[in-house]
């Protein structure tokens, strides 16, 4: 017997990505899909691409809707979901594709977001290598709260973890800029992600350390070994709809080469099926992950600077949130990991 799903805010890009995947599942049904203030509404009419789930109605995103099913996906704006999940039962298993439990630092959860703070779950990330050289999967096993990743997070985060763990940089001199498609900031009209407004412009947000992501990316990688962590993280809104192309540098450790470099990021990423290493000088581009639970990677070592380079690409809404949880679920319940899940992005 398939398990039964729900998705909360089925009606929003990061639900709707979570529906095509779970649609191809073999192990997901789902029954039901809910939202706010779309709560009445066919899905068909918000998510028109989804033909193979015409069938269902949007209802009111409640925990009573919500309860009664094996796993429940939630997909809903930051802040919202920390109470709906208090509600459902501990043997449901529930994976939040928002912020709201992420962060184990109450201290950061006050400083970024300002709301109430809910604490911490096992947290969503498979591929994050650990200081000790295990990985983040092996504590989503048999786990019932899970904390899908923030996408820019996911992104630096697979970029740096294995050089951090390997000693090879300085976790205190990191920089990353990333190319972000605006998707990543949901479905929700916003003036300055019309169209009028995007295209053919490119520009910077959450600058000067503001960005929510940071106090997430400092925590991954002290998991990875870090002591301390300083990142300057920029992220750059570009008219593509679905995308994350980051670069991310750090000064190296003193005596390291690129082959210690390329050395070390084999080890970390040769068996996982989503985390490819890309051959010497070559560099992903976010085109080859559209629709893809891929993130791509590409090395170099800028012998001038004294600086690792690491060029990471992901789709902000599968690796980055929607295939990151469907990929969690797997694990929690002793399923395929890649089960539904695809590394084959659609071109062109």
């Amino acid at each position: 017997m398939p398990h039964s799903v729900a998705v909360a805010g089925a009606s929003g890009y990061a639900g709707g990505e979570l529906l095509r995947l779970l649609a191809a599942h073999p192990d997901f049904e789902v029954r039901t899909v809910t939202a706010f203030q779309n709560a009445g509404q066919p899905l068909i009419a918000l998510q028109p691409q989804l033909r193979s789930l015409a069938h269902l109605t949007l209802v009111e995103t409640t925990a009573e809707n919500l309860a009664g099913h094996d796993v429940v996906f939630l997909a809903l704006p930051h802040g919202k979901s920390g109470a709906i999940t208090a509600e459902l039962p501990a043997e449901t298993l529930v994976i939040d594709c928002g912020a709201d439990h992420r962060l184990t630092d109450e201290a950061d959860w006050a400083r970024f977001y300002g709301t109430e703070f809910y604490g911490a779950w096992a947290y969503g990330l498979p591929e994050l290598v650990h200081a000790d050289g295990t990985r983040q999967r092996e504590a989503l096993v048999g786990e019932r709260r899970i904390a899908a990743p923030g996408c820019n997070v996911t992104a630096i985060t697979l970029a740096l973890a294995p050089a951090v763990r390997a000693g090879l940089v300085e976790s205190t001199d990191i920089v990353s800029v990333l190319a972000v498609a605006p998707s990543g900031a949901g479905k929700a009209l916003k003036p300055h992600l019309l169209a009028g407004e995007i295209l053919g412009s490119a520009s910077a947000y959450g600058v000067g350390g503001t960005h929510r992501h940071v106090p997430e990316i400092q925590q991954n990688l002290r998991v990875a070994g870090a002591t301390e962590v300083s990142i300057s993280f920029t992220p750059v809104l570009v008219p593509m709809s679905r995308g994350i192309l980051a670069t991310s540098t750090a000064t190296l450790a003193p005596g390291v080469s690129e082959s210690d470099v390329r050395a070390a990021y084999e080890i970390a990423y040769a068996d996982e099926p989503f985390v490819h290493l890309l051959p010497a000088g070559e560099f992903p581009r976010t085109a080859d992950t559209v629709g893809a639970n891929t993130a791509l990677i590409g090395l170099a070592v800028d012998v001038d600077a004294d600086r690792l380079v690491v060029v990471s690409a992901i789709d902000n809404l599968a690796k980055g949130t929607a295939g990151a949880a469907v990929q969690s679920a797997n694990i929690a319940l002793g399923l395929p990991e890649t089960a539904g899940l695809t590394v084959n992005g659609v071109a062109p």
